[in-house]
């Protein structure tokens, strides 16, 4: 006996396991930026830094988690081929969004700015990018 699974059950799965994939991916990074953050507190960066308290990164973290999946279905839905797309746009705007994190340093408008501070930040970068490619992989195998 074959059974089926209604389209709406399978929907509300495919949503599910996306939020709790994206979920699990934001506490991840969180986490690992939480580590990066003690490190470059241990290795000199002020302890008051703004950016790198954990309501800053936290918030930043979860919300370039979101936007990085936004873009990441657009370019799946979109796209010619998506996996070509996504191998050119992925390092591509990692790289753009260190150019805050370069005006930051080399501007200084927030007190307290030291190069050390800037790594890290430009470090959690590439942990919000590590956490979150594999998640959104993962995620879209489920629609």
């Amino acid at each position: 006996m074959v059974t089926t699974v209604p389209a709406e059950r399978t929907a509300t799965r495919s949503r599910t396991r996306t939020i709790l994939t994206l979920s699990a991916a934001v506490v991840v990074a969180i986490a690992a930026n939480a580590v990066v953050a003690a490190v470059a507190v241990a290795t000199g960066a002020p302890a008051t830094y703004g950016p790198l308290t954990l309501p800053a990164y936290g918030l930043f973290t979860a919300l370039g988690v979101i936007a990085g999946w936004i873009g990441w279905t657009l370019v799946q839905r979109k796209a010619h081929d998506p996996r070509r797309t996504l191998s050119i746009l992925v390092p591509a705007v990692t790289v753009v969004s260190f150019v805050p994190d370069v005006l930051l340093l080399v501007l200084g408008f927030i007190p307290g700015t030291t190069t050390g501070a800037v790594i890290a930040l430009m470090v959690m970068h590439l942990v919000v990018v590590a956490v979150a490619v594999p998640a959104y992989a993962f995620a879209s195998r489920a629609h």
